[in-house]
């Protein structure tokens, strides 16, 4: 290979990175993509003794005014929108709309209570700073008429629904979407740290019945199908990346890819809630009947993140202990769903279910949370560098795997346009699904249905 075929493979394989993650790129303007300008000016140098590469120098020189001026109307209309997070708002026509991609830049409402569970709305961009977030609530609490006092030296803490409490650096980025499923950011002094409880709301429950009883199981499976594509969809492939090899210094947070993982968890404790919250103990069966359907209809569909987060939410201790729930069971659910456990089965390295995923052709929506666990344990078990060298065989095993991920996208999933009024509270039910996250509640709510002596 001569001097000019080795300097178009280089920039073929520039053209191949500026073109996966023209968006990310995009999204930072002139302020880290020293990249593509330092590599368009060296080509320059270049061209008098390779006139060849002309052609890749004026592209080159077109990605570099790509990426330093996004357009404009599509910016100005991304500064105008303010973005919901799925858990944060109770909106209808906001949760009904599709759902796009996020960026850091996006702008987000966002709630953030003090000690007395009162709360400001915030203004802020997913990626902003903690440090930011706290001037923005002690701006909004000085011109509060509630609180009378100067607020004084703030830290900001994420509290969960089991009063777990996570206190964030000034420094840290994007916590929104690090957020679990009832947790919620808190505003307070250090000394009122340990004076911070959950919500009312998120420590007490009232029995009754659900509004999945006037549901069909073939409706609320497509409406979870659905969704579940739409979030998967939005995940860039380097967010798997940043993820698993970068963690906390990744260039860029895999917004997109946390908020999966969370759906994937409010999906299992919302399973749990609905059977849970069931006084009757006939409806109860029925609703047990129901989400072995449900799930059976998203594996039909090939969406193995929801069908394995209904089975695990069916697992949940403190469902599987309800005996008398479950010897009501007909037979013939009871042996699927024996069969679904199966595939549950972590054994022999999560056999079942990979084969399950290697029949299966595209579209399909893995279970994400084990393609994360396998990535993982690729990188912690492959050392990334050999002294200055690099462990391409990594490299290769990586690249494999980005395009499996690729591969489960390849092809469109049939979306459903039906407009219904029926058809649009089912969808917006399943995109605001109202759970229990904490353990013990749940369990404490399991033997007030069955005690333990029955």
């Amino acid at each position: 290979m001569d001097g000019v075929q080795r300097k178009k493979a280089v920039l073929s394989v520039a053209f191949r990175y500026l073109d996966t993650y023209r968006e990310l790129l995009q999204e930072e303007g002139e302020r880290n993509n020293s990249f593509p300008k330092e590599l368009y000016l060296s080509a320059v140098e270049q061209l008098r003794r390779y006139p060849e590469l002309v052609e890749d120098v004026l592209k080159l020189q077109r990605w570099t005014e790509i990426l330093n001026c996004p357009c404009d109307e599509e910016k100005e209309t991304r500064k105008k929108q303010v973005r919901p997070l799925f858990r944060h708002f109770r909106r209808i026509d906001a949760c009904l709309q599709p759902r796009e991609a996020f960026r850091g830049s996006d702008e987000i409402f966002c709630r953030v209570y003090t000690p007395d569970h009162s709360y400001v709305t915030i203004r802020s961009r997913l990626s902003c700073r903690v440090g930011e977030i706290l001037a923005l609530v002690r701006e909004k609490l000085q011109y509060s008429e509630d609180q009378p006092v100067q607020p004084g030296n703030l830290i900001l803490v994420a509290v969960t629904s089991a009063g777990e409490k996570a206190v964030f650096r000034p420094s840290d980025e994007a916590v929104f979407t690090t957020l679990g499923v009832n947790t919620h950011l808190f505003a307070c002094e250090p000394s009122e740290l340990d004076s911070l409880l959950p919500l009312p709301e998120e420590i007490h429950w009232s029995p009754g019945d659900s509004k999945l009883h006037d549901m069909s199981a073939e409706e609320v499976a497509n409406q979870l199908v659905a969704f579940d594509w739409e979030l998967f969809s939005c995940v860039h492939e380097v967010e798997f990346m940043c993820y698993v090899f970068h963690g906390e210094q990744a260039r860029w947070r895999p917004l997109n890819l946390e908020l999966v993982l969370q759906r994937c968890s409010e999906v299992q404790h919302w399973v749990a809630t609905e059977i849970l919250q069931c006084q009757s103990l006939p409806k109860r069966i029925q609703l047990l009947r129901k989400f072995i359907k449900i799930s059976a209809l998203c594996k039909q569909q090939q969406d193995l993140l929801s069908f394995l987060a209904v089975v695990l939410g069916l697992d949940n201790p403190a469902v599987n202990r309800l005996r008398l729930t479950w010897e009501g069971l007909p037979g013939k659910f009871k042996k699927q769903f024996q069969q679904f456990e199966s595939i549950a089965d972590p054994s022999r390295n999560h056999k079942s279910y990979r084969d399950l995923i290697t029949s299966l052709r595209p579209p399909l929506i893995p279970f994400t949370p084990l393609l994360l666990k396998d990535l993982t344990f690729l990188h912690e078990s492959c050392k990334t560098f050999h002294g200055e060298l690099v462990n391409f065989e990594k490299m290769h095993k990586v690249a494999e795997m980005v395009r499996t991920i690729r591969r489960y996208r390849s092809s469109q999933l049939a979306m459903d346009t039906e407009t219904s009024p029926s058809h649009l509270q089912t969808k917006a039910y399943v995109r605001q699904l109202q759970v229990i996250d904490n353990q013990n509640l749940l369990f404490e709510m399991s033997c007030k249905l069955e005690p333990k002596d029955t």
